[in-house]
């Protein structure tokens, strides 16, 4: 880590780090993001926050810790969206129930934009094909403005 891009020590969100890939002949790539992971629900949660100055990654840190606090509501409020949204009819409430314990958050992304974006996994393969993963794009209130797949 460079004096550029010193890490940050966050009390909520814990140790974030420029964040960097390794590959196999030994070359190193920074990323245009700082990267950090919190523990949710016996599970790790990667954090990505853009920007490789300081001074604008902390100033993204408020709503992230915003987010992570109300955590627990705005993932089922994600995951009822994203059901919603790829259902070709009103999804039943078992339907939505069996949706939240499937979709497993992978990640929560703070863009320099000011989004939040949260990226699912379909952890039993019944909701989304195989290389595909929902996401849901968050509204300054939490609400979700969007839901996309990517691939």
């Amino acid at each position: 880590m460079s004096a550029q891009h010193p890490p940050i020590d966050d009390p909520a969100l814990g140790h974030l780090v420029r964040a960097e890939s390794t590959f196999e002949d030994g070359t190193v790539a920074a990323h245009d993001w700082y990267a950090g992971r919190i523990t949710d629900r016996d599970a790790e949660i990667e954090l990505m926050i853009d920007g490789t100055d300081p001074e604008a990654v902390e100033a993204r840190l408020p709503r992230l810790r915003a987010v992570v606090a109300a955590l627990a509501g705005i993932r089922r409020t994600a995951s009822d969206a994203i059901v919603t949204r790829f259902s070709d009819v009103e999804p039943e409430q078992h339907e939505l129930d069996e949706a939240a314990a499937d979709l497993r958050l992978e990640a929560i992304e703070a863009a320099d934009d000011g989004r939040i974006v949260l990226h699912f996994t379909d952890a039993c393969g019944e909701h989304f094909p195989e290389g595909y993963w929902p996401a849901a794009h968050l509204a300054d209130d939490d609400t979700v403005a969007e839901v996309t797949v990517e691939s």
